[in-house]
């Protein structure tokens, strides 16, 4: 979220404001079966286990346990607790990357038949990716994430549909003095690995194989780091592109700098408070590389179910609920976390949150996956470094260093910590 690790953004104009807190341990209470949720800290959350503990009429009690803000806070402590086979862990909600390392490691479980012929049913087919892994099933999709184009319609009354055409577009209004900067993720972390694998997917190209187990970064790869140093060296480029995150983004162009942004569909939700900058704030798809729709990578959080859970019945009926489209319309509109289940967005409710719904949507239909591999840790980290800065990319020598790099972290064995 996806993008800094697991970047969880807003879309809706109640954007959660998520506070920090530390994981509390929990057992069974009073002699009734307790379903432990671990889940990073979600405002409104509470209210969603509340309600399902409701519909569980007692059969048994779901306790929310808040990991860390961070990720990489969230990941070390399951990672630890799975690794000495905790059987306090009942449901775990998992960075849409996680899923492969979790499975391969054999600490989560794969979903019952019954179970993912539901999920499979009424899931966004990019959402539901990210829970796959080898042909099976270990996650339900809960909430996620594509990033859309945002500009000024005051400056371009006719969104770009191409990537050269953006840039095209944006150098023109350089070249008339008018703020026609471009502005995104080129920061060295996962944002710019969120962006390559865009590009990469928006062109058919490959970075890994399909197994993740081979390092490909094939020719349409190598046309991807072309296309990204040509941003990255344009006379458009926001200056601090390669230092800039999703917020640094978000604050040029309401800064009056830009007329285009590749972000998260929260910057939307923040734009509100400034009615002035707001009224010619527009978004569309995102710009394709290649072909009619770009395959936009996805975010998001996916519910799994430990190994080592003494409960998997219990645990696998809460996981359910816990992302039933009743509760994921109830977190989209108080916590701003975009849907995975599609009748979600046609809610009448969802309208004024979410004015881009049916891109969003439309997106997710067609959405891409960061590379998936038990190593996508290492994979993630080999990326961001060797992309960065984006304007030092050399195409063809880049994606040679890149093919080398990713092979030895794939060869790397166990878990990464």
């Amino acid at each position: 979220m996806g993008a800094t690790r697991r970047y969880r953004l807003a879309a809706g104009v109640g954007a959660a404001i998520l506070a920090a807190s530390t994981v509390t341990a929990c057992g069974s209470s009073g002699g009734g079966i307790t379903v432990n949720v671990y889940k990073y800290p979600q405002e409104n959350f509470q209210a969603i286990v509340d309600n399902c503990n409701a519909k569980a009429g007692g059969r048994y009690k779901l306790v929310y346990n808040k990991l860390p803000r961070e990720a990489d806070g969230q990941r070390e402590q399951m990672v630890r607790r799975l690794a000495a086979e905790d059987d306090s862990m009942d449901v775990l909600g998992l960075d849409v990357t996680w899923t492969a390392e979790l499975a391969k490691a054999g600490w989560i479980k794969e979903f019952p038949a019954s179970v993912r012929s539901r999920i499979e049913s009424e899931t966004l087919p990019g959402p539901l990716q990210t829970a796959m892994y080898e042909g099976k099933l270990y996650g339900a999709p809960d909430n996620t994430n594509v990033q859309l184009l945002w500009y000024r319609s005051d400056l371009v009354p006719t969104p770009p549909k191409t990537w050269d055409e953006m840039i095209s577009m944006a150098e023109a209004l350089v070249a008339e003095g008018k703020p026609g900067q471009i502005v995104g993720q080129g920061k060295q972390y996962e944002g710019l690995v969120v962006l390559y694998n865009t590009l990469v997917s928006s062109n058919g190209g490959k970075i890994l194989d399909e197994n993740g187990t081979k390092a490909i970064v094939d020719d349409k790869a190598v046309e991807a780091l072309a296309a990204l140093k040509k941003l990255a060296t344009s006379k458009a480029i926001d200056p601090s592109f390669s230092n800039a995150s999703e917020d640094t983004a978000r604050l040029a162009m309401e800064g009056g700098n830009a007329a285009f942004q590749l972000n998260w569909p929260y910057v939307y939700a923040a734009a509100q408070k400034k009615p002035d900058f707001a009224k010619n704030f527009k978004w569309a798809p995102f710009p394709t590389l290649s072909g009619d729709q770009a395959k936009v990578t996805v975010g998001g959080i996916n519910y799994a179910v430990s190994n080592y859970t003494t409960h998997p019945d219990e645990s696998f009926d809460a996981v359910s609920c816990l992302r039933n489209a009743e509760n994921q319309k109830f977190a989209a509109l108080k916590d701003g976390v975009p849907p995975t289940i599609r009748t979600v967005y046609d809610e009448p409710e969802m309208a004024e949150a979410y004015p881009m719904r049916e891109d969003i949507k439309k997106t997710l239909e067609n959405a891409s996956v960061r590379p998936r591999t038990p190593a996508y840790q290492n994979v993630s980290t080999v990326i961001s470094t060797i992309l960065s800065p984006p304007a030092s990319i050399d195409p063809q020598a880049t994606a040679d260093r890149l093919r080398k790099e990713l092979q030895d972290a794939l060869d790397s064995k166990g878990v990464l910590p």
